[in-house]
């Protein structure tokens, strides 16, 4: 099914609120948002120029980057402006370009606080790639900064816009399987390569930053509540590789109606799945976090939903609340808050060798 056709008939939401693709699609913005990209690396390259190519509410207008090899490339294969290339020295004056509306930070993590606020002060929406900041303190910042200049803040959860992911938050909510009981939920690869950054503790690395946000993401989502307490361990198998950040991290969380949630993050195992136990069934998504292909299954069969450009639905759906204010999916600052709260906890646990932390 191809992707304007789905949006036809699919018509739920994170938050609840059912609102008809079809009526969004109707509804014509006032302009197409201009974006520029912070960070031209992997997943910018191989993800979010491309998507920028179908979205339907917004375009590619401009890039930062501190590599000139990439100006090159970009500019030719987005037919981007010279004026709209941007390094790190002179990013703060994308405040005198009318062109941009939206700045998506796609840096290491702990450059996202620096440039949200640089660019939130330059008078600019930000989309800010997860995990929001390093920890809770630095989030709580950057929304204040967002609240003060009166810009929005919002994460980068592509998911909240996967119809796999919204027909779980949907069984979840109707209750069609009973009530849910135990959550588990697992996101993990292999890190082969030695000198990514994501290997190294001040760049803010590690699995439970990188991909570990997914399982908390879920267990929230699906829960439709905030973890009470928390209890982590970390395991390692390589010390070398994995010296400076968490090789494997296991927590569980457990939420005020008594549902369970066990979590596992690595960057040495090959771990991609979302099993939610009901008083009555299952469903399940495996592979369930990727943004190639989404799977599913449930007690009385297979979850089947097409696979969509999910930076695109997330982008647009992103667009359409700034110009149109339909309602986003639940993927403002305060959403990575919560997450930044919990990886605080996750942590001081595993510093406590696993003691209970109530939140």
């Amino acid at each position: 099914m191809k992707r304007r056709n789905f949006n036809k008939v699919f018509t739920t939401s994170l938050t609840g609120l059912s609102v008809s693709p079809s009526i969004i699609s109707s509804i014509k913005p006032e302009k197409k948002l201009g974006v520029a990209l912070v960070g031209l690396g992997s997943y910018s390259t191989k993800a979010l120029g491309p998507a920028l190519l179908e979205t339907k509410h917004c375009h590619l207008k401009a890039i930062v980057t501190g590599t000139p090899a990439k100006e090159k490339v970009w500019k030719k294969k987005y037919d981007l402006d010279e004026n709209n290339i941007y390094n790190y020295q002179n990013f703060e004056s994308i405040s005198n370009n009318d062109e941009i509306d939206i700045v998506y930070i796609v840096l290491p993590n702990s450059m996202h606080k620096e440039y949200t606020i640089k660019a939130l002060e330059a008078g600019k929406h930000v989309i800010c790639e997860k995990p929001l900041a390093l920890n809770a303190n630095e989030a709580r910042d950057m929304i204040k900064v967002s609240k003060k200049v009166k810009k929005e803040l919002f994460v980068g959860y592509r998911l909240h816009y996967e119809p796999h992911h919204l027909q779980l938050i949907k069984i979840c909510k109707n209750e069609e399987f009973g009530k849910l009981k135990i959550i588990n939920a697992a996101f993990g690869f292999n890190m082969r390569s030695t000198g990514h950054w994501k290997l190294k503790k001040s760049y803010g690395g590690g699995a439970l930053m990188d991909v570990g946000v997914y399982a908390i993401q879920a267990a929230r989502y699906t829960s439709n509540e905030e973890p009470i307490s928390i209890s982590a361990k970390e395991y390692k198998t390589d010390l070398k590789r994995f010296k400076e950040v968490d090789e494997t991290i296991v927590w569980e969380m457990v939420f005020p109606s008594g549902k369970v949630a066990n979590c596992t993050t690595s960057f040495s195992s090959n771990l991609n799945y979302l099993h939610l136990a009901f008083e009555r069934g299952f469903a399940k998504l495996n592979p369930a976090y990727g943004w190639g292909r989404v799977s599913g299954q449930m007690s009385r069969g297979e979850l089947i939903f097409p696979q969509i450009n999910q930076q695109a639905a997330q982008m647009d759906g992103i667009c359409n609340y700034l110009n149109n204010q339909i309602p986003h999916n639940n993927v403002g600052g305060d959403e990575g808050l919560k997450d930044m709260i919990i990886i605080d906890k996750i942590i001081e646990s595993i510093k406590k060798n696993g003691e209970r932390i109530f939140i």
